[in-house]
């Protein structure tokens, strides 16, 4: 299950049956998940993201810490605005951090304070580095991890069956004050 992660203005928690319009906000708009890797159709309807949250609480049952699926929300409103991922990367055993936040919720630094929020406790955990992995014309997402203080590895075609940047942070990487 998914361990709760607190920072200055989100709360990351495991996600819930009651989040599924929330999530269907982020997940259902098509300008969220073209970015998506793996590569993810938009969920259709509230229906579909019930049953999909349903798919996801069950998979974090079954996942090793730090791994897990969580629901990002607002901490002093409690509105959820998004999900953020920190899930094992085959065939390398490395964990691929990522968030999927509603699009209305762009540009105020969420993204970067929940991967930051993930790497931490990733590396809390004994993880040695975790990896983002961004489309190529993402350009939102590459300004993310690199105020994150995620390094350039290079681009590959090993994951996801997709052309990607592939970004690491290590612990190291944490110790100059964080660039949001």
């Amino acid at each position: 299950m998914a361990h709760r992660l607190v920072t200055e203005r989100l709360v990351l928690r495991g996600w819930a049956a009651g989040d599924a319009e929330a999530a269907l906000d982020a997940y259902g708009d098509a300008e969220v998940a073209r970015w998506l890797s793996p590569a993810m159709d938009k969920v259709g309807d509230l229906p579909a993201m019930r049953l999909l949250l349903q798919q996801w609480v069950a998979e974090d049952e079954r996942m090793m810490t730090p791994a897990g699926r969580w629901a990002v929300e607002l901490r002093d409103s409690g509105q959820v605005i998004g999900g953020a991922t920190l899930l094992p990367l085959p065939p390398d055993e490395e964990f691929e951090m990522g968030w999927q936040l509603q699009a209305r919720e762009w540009g105020h630094g969420y993204a970067a304070e929940s991967g930051l929020a993930l790497a931490r406790w990733a590396f809390e955990q004994g993880i040695e580095q975790v990896v983002a992995l961004v489309r190529p014309t993402n350009t939102r997402a590459a300004a993310t991890v690199r105020r994150i203080g995620m390094e350039w590895v290079g681009e590959t075609k090993k994951y996801h069956g997709l052309r990607l940047q592939e970004f690491r942070l290590r612990p190291g990487d944490l110790t100059a004050p964080p660039r949001l």
